[in-house]
């Protein structure tokens, strides 16, 4: 009875298996697919807001990072520069040069006369507004005034006053900054008229156009511009009616060094021209230099000696027309 009982009753269930976890992927494609990394997802979801655009740099400086290193501020001769601050608003200035003046002549030969002239200056520097003015020996006078007159309205004035005929100049900015866009209308002597425009098209793309006209010449032109930036290099092109083309395009290597090069086209006159040139941050001192298809070498050091002295070395050297100029300073005072 014992064996037939026994076989009467029904088998015993199976083991009890652990449960299968599922794919934290899911099931299905997913399953198959690997897990894509968190950065890949963070860019996906990011959003263009185009409504939420940034500012862009105002028209005339689209190409300010690479004239840091083209066109550093070269010199012949001796230059010394002393700033002396009254109080946290008002300083006055004093410089001295001594060097040659290079003439314009027919021939191929650099003509350069040796000239000296001091100058005195004074500063106001407030939030809203910056008054700087400039008088030299020779009867030269300097002011420029930049006032806010609103949060997003500036005005700009620059002025040369001097004693010979028709070389004073004078010129009005009203400069208008938008969310995105940045206007600029301009009003100079000769009959001088001028604006521009320039729009965010990307976050790091933007896009401009200007115009002008000289009344006592009858010119117009119309140029076009662009400016493509990011955290790693800084590209621009420029196109004019004057027949002019304009590239530049910089790269930073790191926090303390760039280079930069620039191309430069004249349709009219048929003459190109290239440069290429870096920007080298030490801890004491800066080093920038350039060398273009003409054969022209530059370089131009300002080194930190204490707190508020400046020493400064300039140098540029044209073997094709033997042209060398060699000038050393001091600033004094910030």
């Amino acid at each position: 009875m014992g064996s037939v009982a026994s076989a009467a009753a029904p088998p015993p269930p199976p083991p009890v298996q652990p449960h299968m976890a599922a794919p934290p992927y899911g099931a299905g494609l997913a399953g198959i697919l690997p897990p894509k990394p968190d950065g890949e997802e963070k860019k996906m979801e990011e959003k263009v807001d185009y409504l939420n655009l940034p500012c862009p740099v105002p028209f005339e400086e689209i190409q300010r990072e690479a004239l840091m290193s083209l066109k550093p501020e070269l010199f012949e001769g001796l230059r010394f520069d002393f700033t002396k601050g009254l109080n946290q608003k008002f300083s006055l200035s004093h410089s001295v040069f001594m060097g040659f003046l290079e003439v314009l002549s027919q021939s191929t030969e650099t003509i350069k006369v040796p000239t000296a002239h001091y100058e005195f200056g004074a500063n106001f520097i407030d939030p809203k507004l910056i008054l700087v003015g400039r008088v030299m020996t020779d009867g030269r006078l300097n002011a420029r005034v930049k006032c806010d007159l609103t949060d997003d309205l500036t005005l700009k004035v620059n002025a040369q006053l001097t004693h010979e005929p028709h070389y004073s100049q004078g010129m009005f900015n009203f400069d208008y900054k938008g969310t995105d866009y940045r206007a600029q209308f301009q009003i100079g002597n000769n009959a001088f008229y001028g604006a521009n425009y320039i729009q965010s098209v990307t976050p790091n793309l933007s896009m401009g156009t200007e115009i002008f006209w000289l009344g006592h010449q009858r010119k117009s032109g119309i140029g076009f511009a662009s400016r493509y930036n990011s955290d790693k290099m800084v590209g621009t092109l420029q196109v004019a009616s004057t027949g002019i083309v304009a590239l530049s395009y910089v790269q930073k290597v790191s926090e303390k060094v760039s280079l930069a090069s620039d191309f430069m086209y004249n349709h009219m006159s048929r003459d190109v021209t290239s440069s290429f040139g870096y920007d080298y941050m030490l801890r004491q001192c800066r080093l920038r230099g350039k060398i273009d298809s003409n054969g022209v070498v530059a370089a131009y050091l300002e080194e930190r000696l204490n707190m508020g002295v400046n020493f400064l070395l300039s140098a540029e050297i044209d073997h094709p027309k033997k042209n060398y100029k060699f000038g050393f300073g001091m600033t004094v005072g910030e």
